[in-house]
């Protein structure tokens, strides 16, 4: 796995995100256990609750490809200061698709970067597969 690579994506992805309240893009980029990257942006809406997060944009495209299985996500925030975690709503989701000993990788607009695992994020989740 090139982590670069997947970060580069996730940067490119940002750059197209729709974040005219928030000023705040985010791109995301899930690599499939096939090797296949998936990327995603946000796309906020003026009522918030209705925004899409990078993340779910790239898990929504990839399965609509047929993808069910991931081992990686970049995410990427140039706007920020501090690396930015995936929010609670997308730590569930992509709990349904990812392992817990997938990798999680988040990117902050200066190239600082954690790194963790999706069972490190959502630690008593049960439907986590070993």
């Amino acid at each position: 796995m090139d982590l670069d690579a997947l970060f580069e994506e996730a940067r490119r992805a940002a750059s197209l995100a729709y974040a005219p309240y928030s000023e705040f893009r985010v791109g995301a980029a899930l690599l499939s256990n096939d090797g296949v990257v998936f990327s995603g942006c946000n796309v906020e809406n003026r009522s918030y609750g209705l925004t899409i997060c990078a993340e779910r944009s790239a898990l929504v495209s990839a399965v609509s490809k047929g993808k069910r299985s991931f081992t990686a996500l970049v995410i990427v925030t140039p706007d920020s200061a501090e690396p930015v975690g995936p929010c609670g709503a997308c730590r569930q989701v992509l709990s349904e698709f990812m392992p817990a000993d997938a990798l999680v990788c988040f990117e902050d607009g200066a190239g600082g970067r954690i790194t963790t695992t999706m069972g490190a994020l959502l630690p008593w989740d049960s439907l986590h597969r070993k």
